[in-house]
């Protein structure tokens, strides 16, 4: 169970976690979860460089540690990168020092003040230590890719429907979730871009 748009209850609760950015110029913040992953990140850079729009990808430690050269790549092409952990921890699951430790191992290898928590799982006194050096970006339009039991044209309309200015999208460069990212990406930048929207990278600032 997920909810493809962050309700405002959950972001009052959480209020020092990033969710939106508001503006009244019509950006919009495209963000990747869980990669590089070989040929599916490589894709996915390979269509924004097509339509000419930037991205956020939060990448996983033990991904950047095996797949370097992608990382590099993401680097190159002037997105912005952000740190998701070493190893995808739940926050809910996890004990506090486990989880910080796991944090730090990635801010080894990724140097970025963004954060972003994998499942968006996260405990309040978690979030307490890492607001200090991070960042902490959530979202408040969630593709559903990674769902296998979602169909691509639905992945696209979660995208489409609630999509606003300031809007702070999540898909993933996965392997699972590639089915429906494949569809739902490029569609999903077509349709923002007709509608006068511009895509920005998220700044660590």
């Amino acid at each position: 169970m997920y909810l493809k748009k962050s309700p405002q209850l959950v972001k009052r609760y959480y209020q020092n976690l990033l969710w939106d950015i508001p503006n009244e110029e019509n950006n919009i913040y495209l963000t990747f979860d869980d990669g590089p992953t070989p040929e599916i990140t490589e894709w996915v850079l390979g269509v924004l460089k097509q339509y000419q729009v930037k991205a956020t990808f939060f990448c996983l430690g033990c991904n950047v540690k095996k797949y370097h050269e992608i990382y590099q790549t993401i680097q190159d092409d002037e997105h912005a990168i952000g740190n998701h952990t070493f190893n995808h921890l739940n926050g809910w699951k996890t004990g506090n020092e486990t989880y910080l430790n796991n944090v730090a191992d990635c801010a080894e290898i990724i140097a970025s003040s963004l954060f972003r928590p994998p499942y968006g799982r996260i405990r309040k006194s978690q979030a307490k230590e890492l607001v200090n050096s991070y960042k902490i970006v959530m979202w408040d339009v969630l593709s559903g890719d990674f769902d296998a039991k979602t169909t691509p044209e639905k992945c696209l309309q979660n995208v489409t429907k609630f999509t606003k200015s300031g809007s702070i999208i999540v898909f993933h460069d996965s392997v699972k979730a590639f089915k429906n990212l494949e569809y739902a990406l490029p569609r999903a930048i077509e349709y923002l871009l007709e509608r006068g929207f511009n895509f920005k990278t998220i700044s660590g600032d």
